[in-house]
């Protein structure tokens, strides 16, 4: 079923856009936010390849997710040297 995979697909477009405003403005608690953006993303890919096999937009998604899931670690390696 995708009920799952569209909730996370949700959380995690919501998510990403929040941490990209945190990231924009330098918050304090960017690193934080990315943190969770990271650990949401990867929920959202693993949900998605369960469904890659036959849905080519659920392995898109999960591709996506996981290049987050690394560019939200990054930013965070990077904020915490700042």
């Amino acid at each position: 079923m995708l009920a799952r995979c569209i909730k996370l697909d949700l959380d995690c477009a919501q998510i990403c856009s929040l941490a990209a405003d945190y990231m924009a403005r330098s918050s304090e608690y960017a690193r934080q936010i990315c943190d969770l953006c990271a650990q949401i993303c990867d929920a959202c890919a693993a949900e998605c390849e369960k469904h890659a096999s036959h849905h080519d937009h659920c392995r898109a998604c999960a591709e996506a997710c996981r290049r987050c899931a690394e560019e939200c670690r990054s930013m965070m390696s990077m904020s915490s040297s700042m």
